[in-house]
């Protein structure tokens, strides 16, 4: 007999495609938008949440601007695409970012209170342990400058020519760069320049030209399809820089081809000048599920039952899903805490802020202080500036422009990875959604088109409103050098670049993302849907509503990360472990340089799950086995 999981698929992949019957036509060119979040207003409703239920998720009604909302319910999520996750991301946004309460504790917002914990940054460019900081009286959050996606061991991740990517780790001080031949010699590399395709011409000790031999590690496929690439079978390049342009090369020694423009593996992003100029400065915090149980199994004193998804595999157990499992925590952490969130699992949110002077809209943000490094010179630097020094370190007011929210729920070990950013961040690619007429509805790119906020039009944070290239890296943080710097890349300055979200709800507008969707318009609907819902019932002067969803994604049935299958595949054939939701998600100030260069998967791009693929065990997560037990 069909397991009822697979009848309910089957059935919701049959009605989607009923419903996507109607979903043909081309209709107006310049929907009407709402004026704050540039969000269409007639978008489908195929996505909300029944005001009944709204007024659930808050400690209190009536409803109020900053009300505390309280967390969805992981332990009976409902677990049905695509709708039941994009409310448990909402909710879950929503409650991390309410002021904290008498239950919770401390000051501050919900992930400000001791029922959370920042994780320490790494201690290495490859890595390390890392410790959980307890948020006592007085707590200033630490951040620091975080370099681009990270991999499954801690390395930095890029992207060969052929969109694959592979893990870079940088060579070591003085290391001579020594790589093979045609005829299969080792020949070390003297110097290097850029050839008329930008690829690099490398020369020996006596000025020939050495003709490489390309890597095998990362095979040239299908964009689409490379963008999935597990990490088991992940490339680890080492990076060498010679006369300035930097060279990849595979444990064999190979070349790896690596477009010059997004060679650099550690690109800052910074703020535009007229918005103060800032760096941006990230953090980790886990919550107190996420931080016992990390403990327990560092001490060895907690061995979870099954959930019948996840089997633990070596040093990696499984995160929580079920309330048995739940009450197995509890109980170890009896006498060290209480846990005043009693139907979240593990939760994981990585954060993206900006110094908040200089925001000519402050008021829009949800803010918060911590300690960052400082720099000589001071960000924004001088024009023509070249190198940033750290100096030492300050304790600032932050603005918050960018959430990864990530947690464990029923049926999903490998947790549900969602996304948000502040409307004033960065403009949208073009894309396309369904209107309430159910026609398809195509919004192009419009840099200049900002939005209003307190009433006067608000410039983009990270874009100029005349901009025509996007995503470039215009510099690099060296941020296990010593002292730290901060680098302009080739012979431009350090200075702020534009920047676009490509995928702009998490859909790539050539693969159909989902076996529930029968378009991307479709997935777009569903995330422009679940925002104007919100949007609606929140408070008037709700910090909150300054930010928006812009997707999430998870696989089918929990299994472990499928690499190497391509999104086109899994929505027709849907096996365990495809990525779906929006299978193509990337936030613009954290996968910055991982978007790929258009709205497509053909032409690059990643999703979460391209990098958090180690399984549906704890290993999807970069940061759960580097940490140093609580006691």
């Amino acid at each position: 007999m069909p397991r009822l999981r697979d009848i309910l698929l089957t059935l919701l992949i049959s009605s989607a495609g009923l419903l996507m019957v109607a979903f043909t036509g081309c209709g107006p060119t310049s929907p009407p938008l709402n004026t704050l979040t540039l969000l269409p207003t007639d978008a489908n409703p195929s996505c909300t949440v029944p005001p009944a239920t709204f007024q659930t998720w808050f400690a209190k009604n009536p409803i109020t601007a900053g009300g505390a909302v309280n967390p969805a319910n992981s332990v009976t999520f409902p677990n049905t695409p695509n709708c039941s996750f994009y409310q448990w991301a909402m909710q879950d946004f929503l409650w991390l970012t309410s002021p904290t309460t008498s239950v919770y504790g401390g000051s501050g917002l919900i992930l400000d209170s001791p029922a959370f914990f920042d994780v320490s940054p790494p201690t290495g460019s490859e890595g390390g342990p890392r410790t959980l900081l307890p948020h006592t009286g007085g707590f200033i959050h630490p951040l620091v400058l975080r370099a681009a996606q990270a991999g499954p061991h801690g390395l930095q991740i890029t992207f060969d020519t052929s969109g694959t990517p592979i893990e870079v780790k940088p060579a070591q001080p003085k290391t001579p760069l020594i790589v093979i031949n045609a005829q299969g010699q080792r020949i070390q590399v003297a110097h290097a320049r850029l050839g008329p395709n930008r690829k690099p011409i490398l020369l020996d000790t006596k000025g020939n030209v050495i003709q490489t031999l390309p890597s095998q590690a990362t095979k040239p496929q299908a964009r689409a399809q490379a963008s999935e690439t597990a990490v088991s079978t992940m490339a680890v390049a080492t990076r060498f820089t010679i006369d300035g342009i930097f060279i990849f090369v595979d444990p064999a020694l190979a070349v790896i081809d690596v477009e010059q423009g997004e060679a650099d593996t550690n690109g800052v992003l910074e703020a535009q000048t007229s918005a103060g100029g800032s760096l941006i400065y990230y953090a980790t915090i886990v919550n107190d599920v996420y931080a016992y149980y990390a403990t327990g199994v560092a001490d060895h004193a907690i061995s979870l039952v099954g959930d019948g998804i996840c089997t633990a595999s070596g040093s990696a157990p499984c995160f929580p899903t079920t309330q048995p499992q739940l009450n197995q925590i509890v109980s170890f952490a009896s006498g060290h805490t209480t846990f005043p969130d009693a139907t979240a699992l593990a939760i994981e949110i990585k954060s993206a802020w900006v110094v908040a002077a200089g925001l000519p809209n402050l008021s829009s943000y949800i803010t918060m202080n911590a300690t960052i490094p400082t720099y000589n010179p001071a960000a924004p630097p001088p024009p023509g500036t070249k190198t940033m020094t750290a100096t030492g370190q300050q304790t600032v007011q932050l603005a918050l422009v960018g959430m990864h929210v990530v947690g464990s729920a029923a049926g999903h070990p490998e947790m549900i990875w969602s996304t948000f950013e502040h409307v004033n961040n960065v403009p949208a690619a073009a894309y396309s959604y369904i209107n309430t007429s159910n026609a398809t509805v195509s919004v192009p790119q419009n840099v200049s088109l900002v939005p209003t906020i307190g009433g006067s039009s608000a410039p983009w944070l990270f874009s100029s409103t005349s901009a025509t290239t996007f995503n470039s890296q215009n510099m690099s943080s060296n941020a296990f050098s010593s002292p730290a710097t901060i680098t302009a890349n080739g012979s431009g300055t350090i200075s702020p670049s534009n920047t676009i979200r490509w995928k702009a709800f998490g859909a790539a507008s050539d693969i159909v993302p989902n076996p529930v969707d029968a378009s991307t318009a479709a997935s777009n609907t569903e995330i422009i849907a679940i925002n104007n819902s919100i949007q609606s019932m929140l408070a008037s002067g709700d910090v909150r509503g300054n930010y928006i969803l812009t997707g999430a994604t998870w696989t089918v049935f929990g299994g472990a990360p499928i690499g190497g299958a391509s999104i086109a595949s899994c929505a027709t054939s849907p096996v365990s472990g495809c990525p779906v939701g929006t299978s193509a998600l990337s936030n613009s100030t954290m996968e910055t340089y991982d978007q790929g260069k258009d709205n497509t998967l053909a032409n690059g791009g990643s999703n979460c799950l391209s990098c958090h693929s180690n399984g549906n065990t704890t290993g999807v997560s970069h940061v759960f086995g580097a940490l140093k037990p609580l006691f």
